[in-house]
């Protein structure tokens, strides 16, 4: 039985790393979507007065700039990350809830 109580302990410890590591990944995720969308407009802008692109092609033109690119897969991989880092916790706060239901079950059953 205190092996499941030291499993919980380690479960709950490694929940808030977890936890942490989401705010960081959740900053960079921020941060590389704020990049992506800032080179976006000023590319936008650029095929707008420089090229004198149609409003109706910049669109379509944009996201093939490799600059744009670049920082959308940036932006993309951070996401994948942060949303990796969500399931982590979701799992592990499920792990927690099965031991403590099995340490239940045990307290329960020993007569205590």
């Amino acid at each position: 039985m205190s092996d499941l109580f030291t499993d919980i302990q380690i479960k709950i410890k490694e929940l808030d790393k977890s936890v942490r590591m989401l705010r960081n990944t959740g900053t960079e995720y921020a941060e590389s979507e704020k990049e992506y969308k800032i080179e976006l407009r000023k590319q936008a802008l650029k095929l707008r007065t420089e090229k004198d692109m149609p409003v109706t092609l910049i669109q379509q033109t944009v996201f093939g700039v490799p600059e744009v690119a670049e920082l959308r897969l940036k932006r993309d991989i951070a996401e994948a990350v942060y949303k990796a880092n969500q399931e982590a916790i979701n799992s592990i706060k499920l792990q927690i809830r099965i031991m403590e239901g099995q340490l239940d079950r045990e307290w329960s059953g020993s007569g205590n």
